[in-house]
């Protein structure tokens, strides 16, 4: 204990070796960092560059979570095609909360048209959040070529049937100043798209499936979709 110089010769060694480890941490800390701010930056380049590798994967994890799914189908340049399935009229509920003339509240029964109406901003509102979480996310999109299917029973042989119910193509630009907060989705579907097809029939504007049968490109894009695991999600 009355070894002072020696007490002191070993705190500065310690200290030395302390600090010679801590530099020797610092530098590889920075290095790790920079490599992962490569590696990152890499990746943001790829995926504003519109990289099929990087783009598709980035969609397809976006949209996990939609209480839709969606799939990204394929990428061509800066357009991607996208599929949205959404759910089957009975979605819209027959009745709806409502107050009578005497303000007691009640449940109204939606007539034909009101129901039509419901379920067809169903499918555009479906749509829309797909389209705004696409643009979102993928930086260098420049358009999206979508269309919303939905399930219409299974048959026989286990397979899942589907029908088309719309499809459009959407420009990223379209979007700008679109008053989210005063419109409802299907008058920002019907002033955003081009080539907006949907088959609303009678005086209730009901949508039907759209007929595919001369219409190759969209029916190749939904033969693209693996149903079963859209369905599944």
């Amino acid at each position: 204990m009355f070894q002072r110089k020696a007490r002191a010769a070993a705190k500065q060694r310690a200290r030395q070796a302390a600090e010679a480890d801590m530099q020797q941490w610092w530098t590889r800390a920075n290095a790790e960092r920079e490599r992962y701010q490569w590696e990152l930056t890499r990746q943001w380049q790829r995926l504003c560059g519109n990289d099929p590798e990087v783009v598709l994967p980035v969609l397809a994890e976006a949209f996990e979570d939609n209480e839709a799914p969606a799939v990204p189908v394929a990428l061509n340049g800066a357009e991607v095609s996208l599929v949205v399935l959404a759910p089957g009229p009975d979605f819209v509920p027959e009745r709806f909360p409502s107050r009578t003339a005497a303000g007691n509240i009640s449940l109204k029964k939606l007539t034909k048209t009101e129901r039509a109406s419901y379920y067809t901003l169903t499918l555009c509102g479906y749509l829309l959040v797909t389209l705004r979480e696409a643009f979102a996310v993928a930086p260098g999109l420049s358009a999206a070529r979508a269309v919303v299917l939905r399930t219409d029973r299974v048959d026989a042989y286990g397979r899942v049937q589907v029908s088309c119910m719309l499809a459009g193509r959407f420009e990223r630009r379209s979007f700008d100043g679109v008053r989210w907060d005063a419109v409802d989705a299907a008058t920002v579907v019907n002033d955003t798209a081009g080539n907006l097809m949907i088959n609303q029939k009678g005086a209730a504007k009901e949508p039907y499936p759209l007929d595919l049968r001369f219409e190759p490109e969209l029916q190749a894009l939904v033969n693209a979709v693996d149903i079963t695991e859209l369905t599944a999600r």
